[in-house]
């Protein structure tokens, strides 16, 4: 098994990480509207899985929220569902392996089980990891796709 200070580092790293994928998913910041394309009198739209904000000319910002959470895109609907399994996943990878570390004494005492506590872990950060990543990549292609697209009427 590593030693205490590896595992401290490898934990803070991935404590890091969930707390980025966290801010993240609250972001409204996920597809911000080029001003030349806007038609209405805004200098900037930006959208997120749950809020679309306007910041007008005087400087104001105006968000609201997705009034129907089913009747948003099906790419938003799966981002908004892989980002939640990120964190609960991240959430319950942080409480094992704390309980996993070598330097802890709560919970278990014998070095094999704390070893599978980390081990189970670093396995659940990596699968939270996958999950927003599919999530952010994913609505990444959506909105390349419907920036290309010539039909495409919404937000560019």
């Amino acid at each position: 098994m590593a030693s205490s200070s590896l595992q401290i580092c490898a934990l803070l790293l991935a404590l890091g990480g969930f707390t980025i994928s966290l801010l993240t998913t609250m972001s409204n910041r996920w597809k911000i509207s080029d001003p030349a394309t806007v038609l209405v009198t805004t200098d900037w739209i930006s959208e997120g899985l749950w809020m679309d904000c306007a910041v007008t000319a005087s400087g104001s910002v105006q968000c609201k929220k997705c009034p129907h959470m089913l009747s948003s895109d099906t790419h938003i609907q799966a981002s908004r569902a892989l980002m939640i399994a990120s964190i609960v996943l991240g959430f319950l990878a942080a409480v094992l392996s704390l309980l996993g570390l070598k330097c802890t004494n709560i919970g278990l005492s014998d070095e094999e089980e704390k070893m599978k506590f980390t081990v189970t872990g670093g396995f659940l950060f990596i699968l939270g990891g996958l999950c927003s990543m599919v999530a952010i990549s994913w609505y990444a292609a959506m909105i390349t796709a419907q920036f290309f697209d010539k039909l495409y009427a919404g937000t560019k």
